[in-house]
């Protein structure tokens, strides 16, 4: 259910209708916005009802919430778009479009520093890179782990980029929490939901991929863990599904974004790399991400990709970044957004 205070509702009145609501055990989000507040109650609708909240001071209605996701559903903000900042780059929004890049894996200093060096130049928002890799065949390259953190955050002192990188396991979440500026949850742990709880706890920015062969209801559920541990900083990140289609890695479901933009308030960041998983598609790809829409981007690149570790046929050369971001920001143009 969601509650939507009057718009000259006090802060006592508001303080009033949560306490009554969380004494019945259910979970409360209160919403802040420009001319209202909204109270979010998730637990038992009908509890809700017979609490008579309508006749609470400064309650103006209660209106039921229908879809099985509950904190990440557009009903629940009013159909207002949440928008962020990451060390003062905007993302979410109708203004700006995100541009996150850099290597699949960090593989040494001098690569990662390289590569980070030239997607800041060419005009990326953050960086991207993998300490923990969760790879298909236990014997590939999964990364340096802590000693990979140190790099980033080398990186990022260097750059001032911020840094996405993935937690994979809850006993990194601490040393991942102390270098990340967002939290990557990647696809094969999408429905991992103790390590969403674990990441909505870290009080950081996350990105949450969709799942290899998730629905995007799925992928809106699991949204929910994060944001019902009182974070609501969080990005969807459509990366491609299985289907029968063998031509590419994977089907980058285009239509899911403008769906997701219709039916959630979060924005939705696409990675047209693990997509498609041939740098060729890269480009169209994400040119037609932005057209239809997205907030964002996240790519891999390389200074030699043939010589990656990880993901080298997917990844963007690095002398090529400046000329695919102007590319892309003038896609993302056509709807009125530029590269935060």
């Amino acid at each position: 259910m969601m509650i939507v205070m009057s718009p000259g509702a006090s802060d006592d009145e508001v303080a009033a209708v949560r306490s009554r609501l969380e004494a019945t055990g259910v979970h409360v989000l209160v919403m802040p916005g420009e001319l209202t507040t909204a109270i979010g109650a998730i637990g038992d609708p009908e509890g809700v009802r017979e609490l008579g909240l309508e006749g609470m001071p400064g309650v103006d209605r209660v209106v039921p919430i229908s879809r099985p996701y509950k904190l990440a559903s557009s009903e629940l903000a009013h159909h207002e778009p949440t928008r962020f900042e990451v060390a003062g780059r905007l993302v979410g929004g109708n203004e700006t479009f995100c541009l996150i890049a850099g290597p699949c894996t960090v593989e040494t200093r001098a690569q990662t520093l390289a590569v980070a060096e030239a997607v800041r130049a060419g005009g990326a928002s953050m960086l991207r890179g993998g300490a923990f890799k969760p790879r298909t065949s236990p014997f590939a390259f999964k990364g340096l782990g802590l000693e990979a953190l140190a790099v980033l955050a080398e990186a990022r002192e260097a750059t001032g980029l911020p840094i996405v990188t993935e937690l994979l396991d809850a006993q990194h979440a601490e040393a991942v929490a102390a270098v990340a500026d967002v939290i990557q949850i990647g696809a094969r742990n999408m429905q991992n939901y103790a390590l969403l709880e674990i990441a909505g706890q870290l009080g950081k920015p996350v990105l949450l991929k969709r799942g290899l062969s998730s629905t995007v209801e799925e992928l809106l559920m699991a949204a929910d863990y994060v944001l019902k541990e009182g974070n609501e900083r969080v990005m969807l990140c459509e990366r491609g599904i299985r289907t029968f289609e063998t031509a590419t890695r994977f089907t980058l479901d285009l239509s899911a974004i403008p769906w997701l933009k219709l039916h959630t308030h979060l924005p939705v960041i696409v990675d047209p790399s693990h997509a498609s998983g041939d740098r060729r598609l890269v480009g169209p790809l994400s040119r037609a991400a932005a057209a239809v829409g997205a907030d964002g981007l996240i790519v891999e690149v390389h200074q030699d990709p043939e010589a990656a570790l990880c993901d080298g046929p997917q990844a963007l050369y690095a002398a090529d970044f400046r000329d695919y971001a102007n590319d892309v920001a003038a896609h993302a143009t056509l709807l009125g957004k530029r590269l935060a």
